[in-house]
């Protein structure tokens, strides 16, 4: 229930507003959407520390940040606030603010180094492509993790207590989404700004696999196994996306795509990998009526071409680097676009800096509808809470539209055929192989089964979300 009438007609007008343009329709106002990372705890009245060790105050500063700027949506957990989860799974590569790295910091992620750090072997690719999950399980905990041991050692007390205790600090911190997001939208009229994520299979392999070096150099000296790699991750990425997705189909998966833009791979792989496995990601995801929110991290205008064979409506297209007129000129009449909002500006410029830079930005985003407020990249702690103030108060008297019209009809695709692998997605110790062991089995054996593999679901979704995050 709403604390009052006014929070449920405040959040009915921004729930509107929001779904209109996302859906390329005009609404009274363009929406504002911002992903506050560190500068909402810094606008709530708390540290970069206190909000990356306590989920909870990471939820209360975008809550109250959203709420204090007037935005119309807010991504619940844009903060990443790990410590618990990162630190009782013991993750080498979780780099917390007053604990890993200095207070000034922020909570950061770091990827293997060298053939001696990957927690992918070069050696290892055909074991990964055979059975991804079980390559997790007998290997890339332990990898990944600093108190883990491998599969075959002697277990120790801290290898016990870390599988044991990052499983459970990992349902503590999924069980607090829930009120976390009840109090944003019932108390503070908040849009919750998407959905569950994506990223891509090549991205993947390189973040929490291979380092981004060694995989690109394997790129080049053995792109069919990376091409296999990043096949066998699909299902599993796309199992991962729709798990936490909106059952509603209203807001977006969002898509932290990092790795595919200029200068980091060549056209070439671009087009043989990462796109081709990439893209029937998309598909399955949109033919299941979602929505994705292409979070398009440095410059994509060489791949604009791709995206554009994509179904009408099925992306939002977040600009981050490039030009916001060639953005708008290629593709705003096929999808909704957000972004655009220099982050150099709100953290180096002054208010009218802002203004000046808003009046040219909505001169090629605000006609036709179908544009978002945003800034082109996740807000740190030295955006300046003054431009942030006056970017809102612009889009309330400039981003107003004298005439509406309404959402279009999204695109849709055809299920795509993605190989599932020797063990399936939601899971990791099959019915078969746990029920073997069984010495009375009878009776209601489904019922049985089916609490059986709700268990095993839960435990493939730890390890995965581990390695998607």
């Amino acid at each position: 229930m709403f604390i009052s009438e006014e929070k449920r007609r405040l959040f009915e007008e921004r729930h509107t507003r929001y779904l209109c343009a996302m859906n390329r329709g005009t609404p009274d106002r363009i929406p504002i959407r911002f992903l506050l990372q560190e500068v909402a705890a810094k606008i709530a009245g708390y540290t970069t520390q206190e909000v990356s060790c306590d989920y909870h105050l990471a939820f209360e500063a975008t809550r109250k940040a959203g709420e204090y700027l007037g935005c119309d949506a807010v991504m619940l957990n844009a903060i990443w606030s790990n410590y618990t989860v990162g630190k009782s799974a013991s993750w080498k590569y979780l780099h917390v603010p007053g604990v890993d790295v200095n207070l000034d910091s922020v909570l950061q992620f770091s990827e293997p180094t060298g053939e001696e750090e990957a927690f992918l072997r070069l050696s290892e690719y055909e074991e990964f492509i055979d059975d991804p999950t079980a390559f997790l399980v007998n290997k890339w905990f332990s990898r990944a993790a600093t108190r883990v041991v491998t599969s075959g050692e002697p277990a120790s007390f801290d290898h016990n207590t870390a599988l044991m205790a990052g499983a459970m600090a990992y349902a503590n911190y999924m069980n607090a989404f829930g009120p976390a997001a009840h109090k944003l939208k019932y108390e503070s009229a908040l849009v919750s700004a998407n959905a569950g994520m994506i990223k891509a299979p090549f991205d993947i392999l390189c973040d929490k696999f291979r380092g981004f070096v060694s995989a690109a150099i394997d790129t080049l000296q053995r792109p069919d196994m990376v091409l296999k790699a990043c096949e066998a991750l699909m299902p599993h990425i796309v199992a991962n996306a729709l798990a936490g997705a909106d059952p509603n189909k209203e807001v977006p998966i969002t898509i932290w795509a990092h790795r595919g833009c200029v200068p980091f791979i060549s056209p070439k792989t671009f087009s043989t990998i990462f796109w081709p496995t990439l893209r029937p990601v998309f598909e399955e995801i949109i033919s299941k009526g979602h929505q994705i929110l292409f979070y398009g991290e440095g410059n994509w205008e060489a791949h604009y071409d791709a995206l554009l064979t994509l179904p009408p409506g099925s992306i939002i297209y977040h600009l981050d680097r490039g030009d916001p007129a060639l953005a708008a000129r290629k593709l705003k009449d096929r999808f909704a676009l957000s972004g655009g909002l220099s982050y150099d500006v709100l953290a180096r410029g002054t208010p009218d800096d802002v203004r000046a830079h808003m009046k040219a930005l909505f001169a090629v985003m605000k006609p036709g509808g179908g544009y978002i407020l945003d800034a082109t990249a996740l807000m740190l702690s030295d955006v300046k809470e003054e431009n942030l103030r006056a970017a809102v108060d612009y889009t309330l008297s400039n981003g107003v539209y004298s005439q509406s019209s309404p959402m279009k009809a999204r695109g849709t695709a055809q299920p795509q055929i993605i190989t599932q692998g020797k063990r399936p997605p939601h899971t990791v110790r099959p019915w078969e192989t746990e029920s073997a062991d069984y010495k009375q089995l009878g009776g209601k054996v489904e019922l049985v089964k089916r609490q059986w593999q709700q268990a095993d679901a839960a435990l493939y979704n730890y390890l995965w979300t581990s390695v998607l995050w």
